[in-house]
């Protein structure tokens, strides 16, 4: 399979609201195994073999100035299936993390970085003008600001990942099936006959090619 990059990072197994930078001479980046999209982390120095570690960070690979990032992603491959196992053993003991939803925060969006402002107010979610990456939270108390988070990014994600299937089933030359906004742990996409194509609404969090690939795959 193609491995799809992005710049931002997602976290160790699923998509949290928010992301770490790498730290200085590290990379952030993907890599699709399976049905998984995995966020991994590369740093690159004299070492003489490329090497996988997992920790509560997620995955890190070292590597030598030398090596592609094709000989890279395919050390990954190989090692797939022990990636995946050792990123599901880290998850079920971590924590999960509560994010710092407050004003001037911010958390990846389609590749970039959303801007949150939070002001307490009547229960509602407002969006920038022409899809500017700022979006206002207005909640009644401190308890509902997540929700409202979490229904805005949903309608977001409804609207483009729709604009998205029929830009690509016009290029396929079918008409746009039917689909729906998924929440499930380890899958970013599905399909059926009963359910037809379903995504993860996360994905909002990704660049455009990966909400893509996910589309054309299912």
């Amino acid at each position: 399979r193609t491995a799809i990059r992005t710049r931002a990072m997602f976290g160790q197994a699923e998509l949290p609201f928010f992301s770490d930078r790498p730290a200085s001479g590290e990379t952030a980046r993907t890599i699709v195994l399976g049905d998984r999209i995995v966020p991994y982390t590369l740093r690159r120095s004299r070492r003489r073999s490329i090497g996988l570690t997992i920790d509560q960070r997620g995955l890190r690979v070292g590597a030598p100035h030398r090596a592609s990032l094709t000989e890279i992603e395919r050390m990954i491959f190989k090692h797939a299936s022990w990636v995946a196992s050792k990123l599901d053993e880290w998850r079920a003991r971590r924590r999960p993390d509560t994010p710092a939803l407050v004003d001037g925060a911010r958390l990846p969006y389609l590749g970039d970085w959303l801007e949150l402002r939070v002001i307490q107010g009547s229960g509602r979610a407002v969006w920038a003008p022409d899809d500017a990456p700022t979006l206002t939270l207005m909640p009644r108390s401190g308890e509902e600001t997540a929700a409202l988070l979490v229904k805005a990014l949903r309608h977001k994600a409804l609207r483009l990942f729709g604009e998205r299937l029929s830009f690509q089933a016009e290029r396929f030359g079918i008409a746009p099936p039917r689909f729906a906004l998924s929440s499930a742990r380890t899958r970013w996409g599905s399909c059926s006959l009963k359910t037809r194509i379903r995504r993860h609404w996360r994905l909002i969090h990704g660049e455009p090619p990966l909400i893509d690939y996910v589309i054309v795959h299912e």
